[in-house]
């Protein structure tokens, strides 16, 4: 059975090298998601980007970057997803978040 629901989409693009608390920041927002009961998240490290400052980050083996670009997609229903956006508020230093409504569809067997 398939299920069609509209929910959100939380799109966080943060660096892999931001930290809070100790911990990579991108550990920290999956975990805490994970804790709020949040349907799933989905770290994807980026081969190239820039952000504010226009320095580019690339994982070309002649300009290695320790700094790569890091997207945190979380989709959940909008009462969830702004549950979590006080621990983004208060770990995220330099970063951009975006929410957006999104058409899912759940294969289920």
């Amino acid at each position: 059975m398939n299920i069609f629901k509209e929910e959100l989409l939380l799109r966080i693009f943060i660096g892999e090298s931001d930290s809070y608390n100790g911990k990579s920041l991108y550990e920290y927002i999956v975990y805490k998601a994970r804790e709020l009961h949040i349907a799933g998240a989905t770290v994807i490290r980026g081969i190239m980007g820039y952000g504010a400052n226009s320095k580019i980050h690339t994982a070309k083996i002649l300009r290695l970057s320790e700094d790569l670009p890091i997207i945190i997609e979380i989709v959940d229903d909008e009462e969830k997803i702004k549950m979590l956006l006080p621990y983004l508020e208060g770990s995220i230093e330099n970063g951009i978040v975006t929410m957006e409504k999104v058409k899912i569809i759940k294969f289920r067997s």
